[in-house]
């Protein structure tokens, strides 16, 4: 290994950084992984891919991210349990002491970029103190060559082994935290390993940037296109199928999670993909399976004896995870940009078995289902769940939105308006024949082919039934790939009483997770949702 590169790294001093450690610039992964192994961050799998624990973090701690209120931040940004404010002056004493952490460690330095359109690319420095993580950055973000003189617009610090002592005393309320500032245009990670911290600070930024600034919508979403360039959009909370269904062999992947839709078409964010590993296997998830190779980074994936991953081993955590980069995929569309959307698809995990596997939405119901960003936790998954419990993440990704959700729901309704031909889907990937526990989860094969039936337009030419309580244009038919009675939801139930009762159950709670965003909410929007009797909804 060699020893830290400190004359060819770029002077830190503006982050409050002194070389007094190795600094290593812009390694190559074969680098990365020789400091990983050394420093006993992780172990090579037998596909060559490194497998590293991130520690007692397996995943993001929502409740422990700030973002620094002040002049710029005050009257936009959307206050509230999402984003907490950090005083100034709190975020300036944390970031002395991330700082001086940094300074007396070896440390890595990386240098890339977010957002494949130039005219609305955000330069960034990851600066972080495990090879590991680095590893990730190179991944994940637009890969540049790097020029240690330039200081790029974004830094971001990681410090996974820094503990904050008496947390309250600067607003924070445990020894972890993340906190962002727009103003010094640094982000501050501490106490966590999770790398999913570093990639949704970045997407936390351009969701503020991006629509504040350039008017352009920025996307919870995956993005694929075809060889004559129709793009398509699908959006989803995390297990309901947007890295899975988006990674087709048919069609070119822009990107597996966040994109930006501007005037002149669709731009991923990124340069990698992060993919749950759960339950993968070769014969479902090809693509994900074969990108994982060396250069790969697995996150607290359990190694049998034999060095193999074993993804359904979740002793660790159910949300175990690979990063790579977006070429790893055989169909990757490298520029990472796309034609205006001709289809989008909101997924949903439905375990109450009540919507049906696909419905066509007008524009109200498209926004209306954009801002509720509906999808179920099961039982098992969390402790206390015993039965389906319904989860609303206001346009699918609302732990990383800094503006009021209006914001982006009138983006969304003018594109859509600008564009009348697209077409826009509501995909149930979730329980059929019954809530979870008695029915079953519809089979991902039946999914993929009534999602190339709405992109090839041999769906619209089925008859469309509407569903009573929700509204929803559902079709009766699918050609030879689709058994009819799977598209009926009611129907697939052996009771219809106990079906009415369920989805008035889900209404009901359609409705009121709404009510707090009526008075921003044209009210041909509110009225799209779904409609049960006023003596039921009390």
């Amino acid at each position: 290994m060699k020893k830290g590169n400190i004359g060819n790294a770029p002077d830190l001093k503006y982050l409050k950084i002194d070389h007094t450690g190795n600094v290593f610039y812009q390694l190559p992964v074969s680098e990365l992984v020789e400091h990983a192994l050394a420093n006993r961050e992780g172990q090579l799998s037998d596909s060559g891919a490194l497998a590293a624990d991130t520690g007692k973090f397996t995943g993001r701690s929502p409740k422990d991210r700030f973002l620094v209120e002040d002049s710029l931040t005050k009257d936009t940004v959307w206050w509230g349990e999402i984003n907490q404010p950090m005083t100034p002056a709190n975020f300036e004493a944390l970031f002395s002491i991330v700082a001086n952490h940094l300074s007396q460690r070896t440390i890595y330095v990386r240098d890339c970029a977010a957002g494949a359109d130039p005219l609305y690319q955000l330069s960034i420095r990851v600066i972080t103190e495990t090879a590991y993580q680095s590893i990730f950055a190179k991944n994940l973000f637009l890969r540049q060559d790097g020029d240690s003189t330039r200081q790029p617009e974004w830094s971001i610090l990681a410090a996974p082994a820094l503990l904050i002592n008496n947390p309250q005393k600067y607003g924070i309320h445990n020894e972890n935290f993340v906190a962002i500032d727009f103003t010094k245009k640094i982000v501050l990670i501490a106490g966590t390993g999770y790398t999913g911290e570093i990639k949704k600070s970045i997407f936390s930024i351009l969701n503020f940037i991006l629509p504040f600034q350039h008017n352009v919508l920025a996307m919870h979403c995956s993005a694929n296109t075809s060889k004559d360039g129709k793009t398509a959009l699908f959006f989803g909370l995390s297990g309901t199928g947007k890295t899975t269904l988006s990674a087709d062999k048919n069609r070119k992947l822009i990107g597996d999670d966040e994109h930006g839709w501007s005037d002149r078409g669709i731009f991923n964010f990124e340069g990698g993909c992060y993919a749950k590993c759960v339950g993968l296997t070769e014969e479902k998830e090809p693509e994900i399976y074969h990108a994982i190779r060396f250069g790969s980074l697995l996150e607290n994936v359990v190694l049998d004896q034999l060095d193999r991953p074993d993804y359904d081993d979740i002793s660790k955590t159910e949300n175990t995870r690979v990063s790579y980069p977006i070429d790893y995929m055989e169909n990757a569309e490298i520029a990472g940009i796309g034609n205006v959307p001709e289809h989008i698809f909101f997924l949903t995990a439905d375990a109450f078995g009540v919507l049906p596997p696909i419905s066509l939405l007008n524009v109200d119901q498209a926004v209306y289902h954009f801002v509720s960003g509906y999808t179920a936790k099961v039982a098992g998954t969390e402790v206390g769940v015993k039965e389906p419990t319904a989860a609303f993440s206001t346009c699918f990704g609302q732990a990383f939105l800094p503006l009021h959700p209006s914001r982006y729901a009138s983006l969304l309704r003018a594109k859509l308006e600008q564009h009348p031909t697209i077409k826009v889907w509501l995909v149930n990937t979730g329980w059929i024949a019954g809530p979870y526990g008695i029915g079953r989860r519809i089979k991902l094969n039946y999914t993929r082919a009534l999602i190339r039936a709405a992109m090839d337009g041999s769906l619209l030419e089925s008859q469309f039934s509407k569903h009573e309580i929700f509204g929803l244009d559902y079709p009766t038919s699918c050609g030879a790939y689709v058994p009819e009675q799977i598209l009926d939801a009611r129907g697939l139930w052996n009771n219809n009483e106990a079906y009415d009762t369920q989805a008035t159950r889900l209404a009901k709670l359609f409705i009121n997770n709404f009510e707090k965003f009526g008075p921003d909410m044209p009210a041909s929007v509110i009225a799209a949702g779904p409609r049960i009797a006023n003596s039921v909804l009390a």
